[in-house]
């Protein structure tokens, strides 16, 4: 199948070795979608085509089995490698029958840390990781170590950039004291039915640390037009409402009023269905307005003005 590709892809450069696709596709559920390897390379091959070339995964997506696919995926077709960026995270140890954990807990340890990430990079079949994440906030988290630690894989040319998932402003910016190079981004939970990070500060932190946000969940994991609990109805309401002033998908409207945001968002499409990704990039083209941005923002009855 070939893909037109019509909107050009901005490119965002998160530090002077990396580069990627403001709209990035997300392979959490990848195992889930029980692909051949050809189709798994013919969708990559689709997503490139439209102009997305960067993928998000993590070591305990498909129940540790995630980034085993990708890298059986690499080793059927190289010469995708070259044209992509690879994003995993590490950081948390699953209850599984896959790892002899009693117990799901996080490790951000230097041994967890650096293990992880040679194990990805032999999983995945990739010489480098592109960005390197830790997953989740951990209570036990020693900053100064897991920012020695960080620096020491990037200097070392296992990882060309580092950041963190579900930080808060505080132990982003304690991680963040301890390091010489940057933490690129912070993966972030936000949609129209979700605002704890501008609530907790988080919008406003990353602007002021010059941070571009990766964005989970942008449809809050596809409720957001399915369920029938009230925040999402109202949201669902108004998006869709301002869809049909533009001429668009509702799903489209959504992203748009991501990518407004002066943050400079990166949201994460996690669908299966190309349609899915090209409606997410089609929101690169929307010209929301600024009444229609604060229209859902406070659609949902969560957020209101002081």
């Amino acid at each position: 199948m070939i893909i037109e590709k019509v909107i050009t892809m901005e490119r965002v450069n998160l530090n002077k070795n990396v580069s990627v696709s403001r709209i990035v596709q997300g392979l959490w559920r990848l195992t889930d979608w029980n692909w051949t390897i050809d189709e798994t390379v013919k969708f990559i091959e689709s997503c490139i085509a439209l102009g997305v070339t960067t993928f998000d995964a993590a070591e305990i997506y498909g129940n540790y089995m995630g980034e085993l696919r990708i890298g059986e995926v690499l080793r059927a077709a190289p010469h995708l490698r070259d044209q992509i960026e690879i994003v995993t995270k590490t950081g948390i140890n699953m209850f599984s029958d896959k790892r002899s954990y009693t117990m799901s807990h996080y490790d951000t340890r230097k041994l967890k840390v650096v293990t992880s990430c040679q194990e990805a990079i032999k999983r995945m079949n990739c010489d480098v990781i592109d960005v390197f994440l830790i997953h989740r906030e951990d209570p036990l988290i020693d900053h100064r170590e897991l920012g020695k630690t960080l620096d020491e894989l990037v200097d070392s040319g296992w990882v060309k950039a580092v950041g963190v998932s579900n930080f808060d402003p505080m132990k982003f910016d304690a991680l963040q004291s301890f390091m010489k190079h940057k933490l690129v981004t912070n993966q972030i939970e936000w949609s129209p039915v979700c605002f704890e990070h501008f609530n907790n500060g988080n919008m406003d932190f990353l602007q002021k640390m010059n941070v571009r946000p990766m964005i989970w969940s942008p449809l809050a994991g596809g409720r957001l037009f399915t369920t029938s609990d009230e925040k999402n109805v109202r949201a669902r309401k108004k998006i869709d409402e301002i869809a049909r002033r533009h001429g668009v998908e509702s799903e489209t409207i959504v992203f748009a009023w991501l990518l407004y945001h002066p943050v400079g968002a990166l949201p994460i499409s996690g669908s299966s269905k190309l349609k899915r990704l090209q409606q997410a990039i089609a929101g690169l083209n929307i010209a929301l307005t600024h009444e229609e941005w604060f229209e859902i923002y406070t659609a949902s009855g969560q957020q209101r003005l002081r």
